[in-house]
């Protein structure tokens, strides 16, 4: 992504609605996982550190981060010291985790597949992969070239890649479905009368007015409580869990 937009991300994700969201659901989907204390977990690709807080609740915390400056700002937040790397092959750890968490990024990446593999060595034996992705190709709009994206999945094409990979698919499902009306009207209808520009893409990332940045947090943040329990059946973006296969004689 350019820096610019690492740096709108970085003043705003602490308090934007879609990132705070995002942030809670994660959480109650990994507090369901059950972990233990001194699980090692990996975030790939983790940005300007938004999600750093709340993963190191739940066990030790590794990260890596493409862009530098990106890398520069996640390390100021003094939680874990975050490695520059890529996948699939700049890893800049050898160690072997109980979770890894890739949240929003395999989109950004020209091989998810090699990207999964690469992930997967990383895991140990029943570890644990957490994706989220946008859904909906037809979705596609300004948004999404701006933030280089090379594609948007359904459920389907995501568990078709991860099974590819060899993982087994623990959870998944659809979210932000209810604001999945809004958002697919008003992208179809930029999409469909060209009316989208750079600034409106952009616009995504600014904040709303306090009540209005409450309540959409509010709404989007209470899906956490249908997730983890049954999939939902669309949305604008998709979760999944998947597991590293067990050898045979742990099964």
């Amino acid at each position: 992504m350019d820096k610019e937009l690492y740096l709108q991300f970085a003043k705003v994700e602490d308090s934007h609605w879609w990132f705070v969201g995002r942030r809670l659901i994660v959480d109650k989907i990994i507090r369901q996982l059950n972990l233990a204390k001194n699980s090692h977990i990996l975030e790939a690709g983790c940005g300007t550190g938004g999600n750093l807080v709340m993963l190191s609740r739940h066990g030790q915390i590794s990260a890596m981060e493409l862009d530098k400056m990106a890398c520069q700002i996640a390390n100021q937040r003094q939680v874990t010291q975050v490695k520059l790397g890529s996948l699939p092959d700049k890893i800049p750890f050898t160690d072997d985790y109980d979770l890894i968490v890739i949240l929003d990024v395999l989109e950004h990446i020209d091989d998810d597949l090699a990207a999964l593999k690469a992930l997967y060595a990383r895991l140990k034996p029943g570890g644990l992969l957490l994706i989220t992705v946008p859904a909906y190709q037809f979705l596609w709009s300004r948004h999404d070239e701006i933030n280089h994206h090379k594609r948007r999945y359904i459920l389907r094409s995501l568990k078709h890649i991860v099974k590819l990979a060899g993982y087994s698919v623990h959870y998944s499902s659809y979210f932000n479905i209810f604001l999945f009306p809004v958002v697919a009207t008003v992208r179809l209808l930029r999409n469909w009368l060209r009316l989208e520009s750079s600034e409106d893409a952009s616009s995504d990332l600014k904040l709303p007015t306090k009540p209005i940045n409450q309540f959409l947090t509010f709404l989007f943040a209470s899906e956490r409580y249908l997730m983890g329990r049954f999939g939902l059946p669309f949305g604008v973006s998709i979760l999944l869990v998947a597991q590293k296969t067990l050898p045979s004689h742990e099964r």
